[in-house]
């Protein structure tokens, strides 16, 4: 048995007719990636394995870590916690809470999005540590980032405040918030939210600090991050129509300077490409070659809509081909996975996605065994391919 790679212009692609090549982005970031979560594509990156300093957005692993224990019951959002000396002791942004306080979990959750309060965090992340403790809250989170592929990121606390040892790739930030995205939808809706006012207790801090959230382009999350070390940067996610992109930007100059590059860079991914399906959920897309089975051939296909992302300029075209290893010998199940469509857009990559029987074939029986070895005999006997195809 060999690999077998047919070459696939769909119908579909054919119809384009035209040629793409994306218009290549430019930053002023230090650090950047741009993801595009409905092809499951990178875009654009810059230095995107770099270490920075993340600042506020490392608090979107805190609220992961939060997440994880309201899913698995170590938290409630209805709980109330307390808060130490070690949270009260920040600065920068915060509630403003006192030892006195008694916060529940929700309210500490949209403190730390949208007022991005560093004693929240602390209060949270000392709530999970194994104990009590921010460092060990640290180690702990730094620890479940390796888990998750963010091989990249480091932790000294629960918060992002300056220290040795602080340090996410923007590459890392991207995975977490494709994350925070697609594996807790019930809380995703909180990055959302522009205001937020704690007992009345900071009027001047309840605002998201998202400056992409009022400009309608379809922002909803997710942080901002700054302090003098790693400058401004922003994990940001917007969706328009069903794509939905994720990007990150990190050691920017100034506030002003995040602000008009994240509506830009935002702008590009969603201008400079379309999307468009190319195959359908359980419609045969070829068949391929059964040995020794009850059928000669069994139908392969996707088993969700596969669709891509074409750059709208450029001169190279678009191309798809299915590869397996064939002929596929019989049993087989319906829903086997049996081979591969391997998509390639010129100036972004190739995305692969599984090919599965649209049937079961039983093996065949006694004079199927006789016809197949009679035929492979015959192939040898006049020097053509053993392979049946």
């Amino acid at each position: 048995m060999g690999l077998r790679a047919a070459t696939l212009i769909t119908a579909l692609l054919t119809a384009f007719n035209i040629s793409f090549a994306a218009q290549a982005f430019e930053t002023s970031a230090k650090s950047a990636i741009v993801l595009d979560l409905s092809t499951d594509l990178t875009l654009m990156e810059k230095n995107a394995d770099m270490r920075l300093p993340p600042a506020s957005m490392s608090k979107l692993m805190t609220l992961n870590m939060v997440f994880e224990a309201l899913e698995d019951g170590r938290l409630s959002l209805d709980q109330s916690l307390r808060v130490s000396e070690q949270a009260q002791s920040y600065g920068g942004s915060t509630m403003f809470l006192t030892t006195r306080d008694r916060p529940t979990v929700e309210e500490l959750i949209r403190g730390v999005i949208v007022l991005s309060g560093n004693d929240a965090s602390t209060v949270l992340g000392e709530a999970i540590s194994p104990d009590g403790t921010e460092r060990g809250f640290a180690q702990m989170m730094t620890e479940r980032a390796q888990e998750l592929g963010m091989t990249n990121s480091t932790f000294a606390n629960a918060n992002g405040w300056p220290a040795d040892g602080q340090r996410m790739s923007t590459r890392d930030l991207a995975i977490l918030a494709k994350r925070l995205i697609t594996v807790f939808p019930q809380y995703y809706g909180y990055f959302a939210e522009t205001a937020f006012d704690y007992d009345g207790r900071a009027p001047a801090n309840r605002l998201n600090r998202n400056p992409l959230l009022k400009l309608n382009i379809g922002a909803d999350g997710l942080k901002t991050g700054h302090t003098q070390e790693a400058g401004y940067g922003l994990v940001g996610s917007a969706k328009q129509g069903t794509r939905r992109i994720v990007f990150v930007l990190s050691g920017l100059d100034t506030q002003d300077g995040r602000a008009s590059e994240s509506e830009r860079i935002a702008n590009w991914a969603f201008r400079q490409f379309a999307e468009h399906q190319v195959a359908e959920e359980g419609v045969i897309m070829t068949e391929a070659e059964v040995w020794m089975g009850s059928v000669a051939k069994v139908g392969l296909a996707t088993t969700e809509d596969v669709k891509v992302l074409i750059p709208v300029l450029g001169k190279d075209g678009v191309s798809a081909k299915i590869t397996y290893r064939g002929p596929l010998e019989a049993p087989i199940q319906a829903g086997d996975k049996l081979a591969e469509l391997i998509v390639s857009v010129p100036g972004i990559g190739d995305a692969t996605h599984d090919l599965v029987a649209t049937e079961s074939v039983s093996a065949g029986g006694f004079m199927v065994r006789v016809r197949t070895a009679a035929l492979t005999l015959l192939r040898e006997l006049t020097g053509q391919a053993t392979l049946l195809f």
